[in-house]
């Protein structure tokens, strides 16, 4: 799975506004830092995703494992409310983990179940969940890693 050429710009700019913003709310490195952030980023064997601030956030970024995990491709991806990540049973508990993360800047202990879109399940665990808000302030979005998940057996 390959990015687009024309998500490479929006890439670098999206990849400095993931580091700088876990940066200052969390106290320590999304990955070391250094040369090719944007490229570092997307090719991590953790999960990264972001969404907008939208009242019904659509997904603005996702590196490699992400989309690997719910079967995307980045056109796909990019357009799917992030909503669409979790099973309709789990959509309240997952608007209330956005609320506190939103109130109280970010959350490092989540752990829930989220679908892919052929409908494969898997459980997340110890998840960070995070505001991303540019240096002048401004929030424009959230951001979610985590390196911990297993799939589940399809619900009866």
């Amino acid at each position: 799975m390959d990015l687009p050429s024309e998500a490479n710009s929006f890439q670098a700019d999206h990849a400095t506004l993931l580091a700088d913003s876990y940066r200052r709310l969390i106290g320590r490195d999304l990955i070391e830092p250094g040369p090719d952030l944007a490229r570092r980023l997307f090719e991590a064997p953790f999960f990264l995703a972001s969404h907008d601030t939208a009242a019904d956030p659509v997904l603005t970024y996702g590196n490699r494992t992400a989309l690997g995990l719910f079967e995307m491709d980045w056109a796909v991806f990019t357009r799917t409310p992030s909503r669409f990540t979790a099973e309709e049973p789990n959509r309240d508990e997952r608007a209330r983990l956005l609320e506190q993360v939103s109130r109280h800047g970010f959350i490092d202990d989540y752990s829930g179940v989220r679908i892919s879109s052929s409908g494969r399940r898997f459980r997340i665990h110890r998840a960070t969940v995070w505001n991303l808000v540019d240096a002048a302030g401004k929030r424009l979005g959230q951001a979610a890693t985590f390196d911990d998940w297993e799939p589940l057996e399809p619900p009866a």
